[in-house]
């Protein structure tokens, strides 16, 4: 019998990652040092050029795993790791560890459609200048929080200092991450689209392209489910829910939250909307989320269409 696809899970740890082959039932472990990576990249590429390996999002220990394993020609799926929890429990399995969860991410990927991650080196650079500046300024915040709560003027001056110098790596990172979209020319294009959108300033911009590569490719709802800004219906029976968003991916979101602050300020379109909504009584939160969803969704529109953003005549 010819195996016309092979799926692969692997459950990623930090020294370490245990691989499970859906169809053999068949597990093993390798390091993740770059002996380990080979040798995992070797044995999978085995299989065939029908395998697809999913692994989860595991706070960045994934990334190496899945740039070995592109660099091997092998088809990988990122997979959402609360998704992949909902699945276990749908298939009846109460028990975990680390062998068990790579062959329930195998199942899953062999049973629940999903897009391939693509290699992409610039973007992923990018992405992970983005990161740190966001750690950056979370230092910053951390800093600022404890100057206000301390009245030693010896710890007020470390406090300075410490700013200082988290500044000043803010600057650099924000420099780096403009030569870095300069070099690439989809992405520049891309960024200035983007910015001719007024409210649209460059950390959304950069967020979006990092952290969102979807953006241009998906429906508007789609892509308002993906930021977690779309309202999800609550509806049972004769019971009609509040409608909520829910999930989406928390840092695109947080800036998104900014930007559409700015928007209804600034932005025609979306000041004109945001004030029929509080007109109708809505609650603040509730027409900035709708503003968010909005203004992404002209986004997206733009980053699909490669138009800039005209005002409406």
């Amino acid at each position: 019998m010819i195996r016309t696809a092979v799926h692969v899970g692997i459950d990623v740890a930090k020294d370490f990652v245990d691989v499970a082959i859906g169809d053999d039932g068949e597990c093993f472990r390798v390091t993740t040092d770059t002996a380990g990576l080979d040798a995992l990249a070797c044995r999978v590429s085995g299989f065939g050029p029908g395998v697809v390996v999913g692994l989860e999002a595991s706070g960045g220990y994934e990334r190496p795993i899945i740039r070995r394993l592109h660099e091997a020609g092998i088809a990988v799926r990122l997979v959402d790791p609360a998704r992949v929890r909902q699945f276990a429990r749908a298939m009846g399995i109460k028990a975990k560890n680390d062998r068990l969860d790579a062959a329930v991410i195998a199942a899953f990927v062999a049973t629940v459609d999903g897009a391939l991650n693509v290699a992409e080196p610039a973007r992923e650079r990018l992405c992970e200048h983005v990161r740190y500046r966001r750690q950056l300024m979370e230092a910053l915040t951390v800093i600022d929080n404890q100057a206000r709560l301390t009245d030693d003027a010896g710890l007020e001056a470390l406090a300075a200092e410490r700013r200082e110098l988290l500044r000043r790596q803010v600057d650099e990172i924000e420099h780096r991450i403009v030569r870095l979209i300069d070099a690439d020319p989809a992405m520049s294009k891309t960024f200035a689209l983007l910015r001719s959108v007024p409210g649209v300033g460059p950390v959304l911009a950069w967020t979006l392209i990092a952290e969102m590569p979807e953006l241009g490719s998906l429906d508007r709802w789609k892509v308002a489910a993906l930021a977690g800004v779309a309202p999800f219906d609550r509806d049972s029976g004769g019971h009609n829910g509040k409608r909520m968003i829910h999930g989406g991916r928390a840092n695109v979101r947080k800036v998104l939250y900014m930007a559409a602050v700015a928007a209804a300020r600034c932005n025609p379109p979306i000041q004109a909307f945001h004030q029929r909504l509080r007109d109708q009584g809505k609650p603040p939160k509730v027409a900035i989320t709708a503003c968010m969803r909005k203004l992404l969704i002209t986004l997206n529109a733009i980053a699909r269409d490669q138009v800039e953003w005209k005002p409406a005549i």
